[in-house]
């Protein structure tokens, strides 16, 4: 009975367990053998992945790998020895790879830009028997690569950072410990270590001579590897005297605190010094006019008239205004107006100077006239009609509160204005530009020319223009924010405030068409006169010309396009090279003017080259370029 019992337990086993086993191995065979690389590659898109991870093969459309290439890819990630992955790994490399494909997929449609490309090639390069696939992948990326740094040097710079981080390591490495050098150098704890210190200094001017003025490694010296070494030793030392970090926190705090001060006060200085050599007249210029003076009253009387003087008050010739005491700079806008000119007999220009420049001025243009062009040099004392009973400007000039402001000692630093002190602005000739009708009683237009501008085109086409009964053409300048109504004029006055708009848009003196006939019709120098009147106390605007004549031509301007005019030359070292060559008019607006020093040498070659540095009277003033 035993026994039977025995054979039924053992076949029911048999049954339940063994024969599962036998029947199923068949079936579960190739999960468990030993897969071959091309079974593997075939498998691995839809056995390692679920949900939504994409397949192996995210190649965009277009783009096709051979299954050599695939080969190739699964070699070079070292899966020809399946027996040393899992399931589980393959999975991981596999998933690993298809996020980086889908990155490099987004970021560039090119096939150097993708990962499973560079692997690919990657592998062609270590197939030995394949000189094929060398020669297909590496020379591709590889011209690829040279093509786009050819084409974008800035570009192929910009994608390696880390290498020229490398390349200039030594150099940010010495100059990070120049500045530990000091903190340790300044700090109680380390001070009192006398021969820290003396050893310290001596490294410190060991690194400073290495450093000089290199901006990178390969303009160190040979042996500033070894004073760098040297260095960081002896800051090692410093470390394990001060282990406190917080002190020297504050320490790095208080030195940024006090270089930006230091920074602060260098730039103020700089823009004193700016308004002073502005004020200032150069030594050159300062002669000019004085042998010029000498030579003019050896003149008689013939040889000191101009040719032409019919043409003064022709009202169908180009007239031009040009108010100036300095000779040079009136002749280069006389030399570049008439270089460009199409007609030069039409063209006639009117140079009103001071008592002081006149004999200088008028010798000037004797000796060298604006070939077939007629020109014509007056002294503003001639003017007697412009006198302090009829220009309130002349009678705020003359007051005590203005030569006060001008003339009493005060320190530089604790004057908010400095701007305004320069003298141009107490000089009537920097007023007479709202004197035009009263200066030519018979001309109908006018252009009137500052003495700081370039002609570099032909400008007859501005008396051409239908100013649609304007007065007055100029260039806005609204484009940024500082050249706006609410910079020039004080807004919280009232009468200001409720006259004009804050953000109206200004505009420009220094190249202007004007129509005199429409300028008598609006009566336009009362206006002027009124304003000028209330701002006794320069309470609605600061001195200058720019103010009141927004004011006083408020609604009275004709908008013309901005290449006739562009402005910024003495002072924005960032105007386009493009808008400068194209303009008709350049204009030296600000204190860097191209005959001083502190001009801006990128546009300095612009005035230059109307200047003829081997005249006889710049020779003997020793004035050069």
């Amino acid at each position: 009975m035993k026994t039977r019992f025995r054979r039924f337990v053992f076949c029911s086993l048999v049954l339940t367990v063994v024969a599962p086993i036998v029947l199923y191995t068949d079936t579960l065979g190739p999960h468990f053998a030993s897969p071959s690389k091309d079974e593997l590659v075939n498998d691995l898109p839809t056995s390692a992945f679920s949900g939504d991870i994409r397949p192996l093969n995210v190649l965009p459309p277009h783009v096709r790998i051979s299954s050599s290439k695939s080969k190739a890819l699964v070699g070079s990630v070292n899966l020809e020895d399946s027996s040393n992955f899992s399931t589980g790994e393959n999975t991981r490399i596999t998933r690993q790879l298809t996020e980086e494909s889908r990155d490099g997929v987004k970021s560039s449609s090119s096939l150097d830009e993708n990962p499973i490309k560079r692997v690919t090639d990657e592998a062609n390069l270590n197939k030995i028997g394949d000189p094929k696939g060398i020669s297909d992948g590496s020379s591709k990326t590889e011209k690829t690569r040279r093509r786009r740094e050819r084409h974008s040097p800035q570009q192929a710079s910009s994608e390696h950072p880390r290498e020229e981080a490398i390349q200039n390591a030594l150099v940010l490495q010495l100059k990070d410990q120049l500045i530990q050098a000091r903190i340790y150098l300044s700090m109680s704890a380390t001070r009192g270590n006398s021969h820290f210190v003396r050893d310290l200094r001596l490294r410190v001017k060991e690194v400073q001579k290495a450093l000089g003025d290199a901006n990178k490694d390969s303009d160190l010296p040979k042996n500033a590897a070894e004073k760098s070494k040297a260095m960081e030793e002896t800051l090692s030392k410093g470390k394990q005297i001060v282990d406190d970090c917080s002190a020297v926190v504050k320490k790095l705090r208080a030195m940024l605190h006090s270089t930006e001060e230091q920074l602060r006060v260098q730039r103020k200085q700089a823009l004193f010094l700016t308004h002073l050599t502005a004020k200032t007249m150069p030594k050159g210029l300062h002669c000019l006019p004085l042998r010029l003076s000498r030579d003019y009253f050896e003149l008689n009387t013939s040889q000191s008239q101009f040719p032409n003087r019919e043409n003064i008050e022709d009202p169908k010739l180009y007239h031009y205004a040009l108010f100036s005491d300095n000779v040079l700079a009136a002749a280069v806008v006389v030399n570049s107006t008439i270089t460009h000119a199409k007609e030069p007999s039409k063209h006639v220009f009117h140079v009103v100077t001071d008592r002081l420049n006149y004999a200088a001025m008028r010798m000037w243009f004797i000796g060298n006239p604006p070939g077939e062009a007629t020109i014509e040099v007056r002294n503003v004392e001639e003017f007697t009609w412009l006198n302090s009973s009829y220009s309130p400007v002349l009678r705020q000039l003359n007051s005590a509160s203005m030569i006060d402001y001008y003339f009493k000692s005060r320190r530089a630093d604790s004057d908010p204005n400095v701007k305004y002190r320069n003298p141009k602005y107490l000089s009537i000739m920097n007023h007479l530009r709202f004197y035009l009708p009263e200066i030519f009683p018979n001309l109908d237009k006018v252009l009137f020319l500052d003495d700081d501008v370039v002609v570099q085109k032909d400008l007859t086409g501005l008396w051409d223009l239908d100013m649609r009964g304007k007065v007055i053409g100029v260039v806005e300048t609204c484009g940024e924010n500082f050249h706006r109504f609410d910079r020039y004029l004080n807004f919280s006055h009232p009468l200001i405030s409720k006259t004009f708009r804050p953000r109206a848009c200004g505009w420009a003196f220094g190249m202007n068409i004007v129509d005199l006939g429409a300028w008598r019709k609006e009566n336009i120098t009362q206006v002027y006169h009124k304003w000028q009147n209330l701002n006794q106390e320069r309470q609605l605007w600061k001195l200058g010309t720019l103010p009141p004549g927004l004011i006083t031509f408020w609604n009275h301007t004709f908008s013309l396009e901005k290449s006739w005019h562009v402005l910024g030359l003495g002072y924005d070292p960032t105007v386009a090279a493009k808008d400068v060559d194209r303009a008709s008019v350049i204009h030296y607006n600000g204190n860097l003017k191209p005959w001083l020093e502190v001009s801006i040498p990128k546009f300095r070659n612009y005035w230059n080259k109307y200047v003829d540095y081997e005249h006889v009277y710049l020779r003997e003033c020793n004035i050069s370029p």
